[in-house]
């Protein structure tokens, strides 16, 4: 598909003026190919940010690392700094799906170090469509058949696409008018990929791009029209100790889809974790809280108790996390704690200590109090905030009501 003479340009500068707006420092996710190339070139033109560019070299195929150096070449030639970022794989599991955690955390670690605001993907309008199949195949709900979204929170880092109304043929055609180059990924034409198999039945059925991100964006509107519900049905939320209330008549009164969002984005506000559980296991839990049922999920305790849904951490997934340290210290994807000591780290209390503590005075509950950070010295308990408050060390939570509030939205 040709595009007319500036097109590309208009509407590339217009999503990112749409989603960077005054955002200082901006990271490119560059693999050499045509649509990270395209981003690139059309980022340094827009010209309203700092960028950096980097490359994750999976190490999966040979000359990964030379296409990788070539993606450097090109960003240096455009005067971007560029780092390479290698993953070494462990473990067995799914190749494609430990490959994509693994460039988004080595590409989250990359923005944090460099302070950047957020980091730019090359996802275009055949993406989307891809993904639309996709997600229709595994029979997703109205979330995952909204496609990709343009904005998104994960991993602790902004994550922008602004060639989302763009398609691959428009960006090819415009790097090739002005003699830009790119590399081809010969694992695109691997059907073993599920993504590649979708590619190719779109282009045989000659399934139109606009019309399947249209579907997408309608379904994008429907997603948010149950966002604004669910959060009308979670006012009077309550937080506490990093956990979460919400008010039970109206979670219990509300259709089914609100409450899966309610749970689900209530489970990942207590553990921090970037996806939900698989919905099986959240339809089994909304049916024992249905009949009054306490359940554990995802590593949090859900009970319904005078008139609240309680969402807490369940204390052995506490006692799990791996210890933490460092001024401030980032424990358990929920507390941040400060006035760490050499030597010291962060770890959840137990229930064994609690008979020597005021917890009963904190107002908590007994397993809310075993899940709070403590800070220990090898075996010597030395501090716990939450409990017995000290001068010298303090913890807070890194989420609180505002945080819920945006979860439901984002997606």
């Amino acid at each position: 598909m040709a595009a007319e003479p500036g097109a590309v340009e208009t509407r590339a500068h217009a999503a990112l003026d749409r989603l960077a707006r005054d955002l200082p420092a901006l990271g490119i996710a560059l693999s050499g190919g045509g649509d990270s190339v395209a981003l690139m070139h059309l980022a340094q033109g827009w010209g309203r940010a700092r960028l950096l560019a980097a490359t994750v070299d999976h190490g999966l195929r040979a000359g990964s690392a030379d296409e990788a150096r070539l993606a450097g070449q090109a960003a240096a030639a455009l005067g971007i700094p560029h780092e390479t970022l290698p993953w070494h794989r462990e473990g067995g599991g799914n190749l494609m799906a430990a490959a994509r955690e693994a460039r988004l955390r080595l590409l989250a670690d990359w923005a944090g170090r460099h302070g950047l605001s957020a980091v730019l993907l090359g996802h275009t309008q055949d993406d989307q469509a891809e993904t639309l199949l996709m997600r229709l195949a595994r029979g997703a709900g109205v979330d995952g058949l909204s496609g990709m979204a343009a904005r998104r929170a994960a991993q602790g880092t902004l994550w922008l696409r602004p060639l989302l109304a763009i398609s691959r043929a428009e960006l090819r055609g415009w790097l090739v008018a002005r003699g830009i180059g790119w590399i081809d990924d010969p694992s695109n034409e691997r059907e073993d990929f599920l993504r590649i198999r979708a590619r190719k039945a779109l282009a045989g059925l000659e399934l139109p791009l606009p019309q399947l991100a249209q579907s997408a964006a309608n379904l994008a509107m429907a997603r948010d029209a149950l966002a604004h519900y669910a959060a009308q049905a979670a006012e009077g939320a309550r937080s506490r100790a990093a956990g979460l209330s919400l008010p039970l008549p109206a979670f219990l009164a509300a259709p089914s889809e609100i409450r899966r969002r309610l749970l689900v984005t209530g489970l990942r506000f207590v553990t921090g974790g970037d996806y939900p559980p698989r919905r099986a296991p959240v339809l089994h839990a909304l049916d024992e809280l249905a009949q009054g049922r306490q359940v554990t999920l995802d590593g949090v305790i859900a009970r319904p108790r005078e008139g609240w849904l309680q969402l807490l951490r369940e204390s052995a997934a506490s006692a799990r996390a791996a210890p933490a340290t460092g001024d401030p210290a980032i424990w358990d994807h929920r507390w941040r704690i400060r006035g760490l000591a050499p030597g010291q780290e962060v770890r959840a209390l137990g229930h064994d200590p609690l008979p020597g503590l005021p917890w009963r005075d904190s107002g908590l509950s007994r397993d809310e109090a075993a899940a709070t950070p403590a800070v220990w010295q090898g075996e010597a308990l030395l501090a716990v905030p939450l409990l017995d408050p000290a001068a010298n060390v303090s913890a807070e939570p890194l989420r609180g009501l505002p945080d819920f509030r945006a979860m439901l939205y984002v997606h």
